[in-house]
């Protein structure tokens, strides 16, 4: 039996880092200008929930953020850089408590790195332009891509779309 684990444990870790060395070609063509800040400088322009979420890579409580629930059409974008990230034309209903979204509106936009905290192997979605800490991304979401990028609201600023 233990062989049986550790042979998918290994698979497993095998797999997500395939993935993620994927997206790392991918993203040789995206071209992003980095923001950097002081943690100083961040704290001072970032409300506390905010901080703690995207620079320190927290989560809010499910059901709790502003945006789980939220049905309005419009984008997402970075609290940190102001960067579009999500669309509401992809955002769908996880039964998470954080906002889901099948896609990104561009993938040089997010970057996933592997996330091996809380005996996990999960992908840990930040903004490519910040770094700011935005949530996960799991396999388990709806066609077209089969994703869940699941967001913190805390790590995002939604502006309506205007008619």
């Amino acid at each position: 039996m233990k062989t049986y684990i550790k042979f998918f444990a290994v698979l497993s870790l095998t797999l997500s880092i395939v993935a993620c060395q994927a997206q790392k070609s991918a993203k040789n063509d995206c071209k992003m200008e980095k923001i950097s800040k002081t943690d100083a400088e961040w704290k001072k322009s970032l409300s506390k929930i905010q901080y703690s979420v995207s620079r320190k890579a927290g989560t809010e409580p499910s059901f709790s953020g502003i945006y789980w629930d939220n049905h309005e059409e419009g984008d997402y974008h970075c609290v940190g850089c102001d960067l579009k990230l999500f669309s509401s034309k992809t955002k769908f209903e996880s039964g998470t408590g954080w906002p889901s979204f099948w896609d990104a509106v561009d993938k040089c936009n997010v970057t996933v790195k592997q996330d091996l905290s809380y005996g996990m192997v999960r992908g840990e979605v930040v903004c490519a332009r910040c770094d700011g800490h935005l949530g996960h991304v799991f396999d388990d979401g709806p066609k077209p891509t089969g994703s869940r990028y699941c967001m913190n609201s805390a790590s995002l600023n939604f502006k309506k779309e205007m008619k």
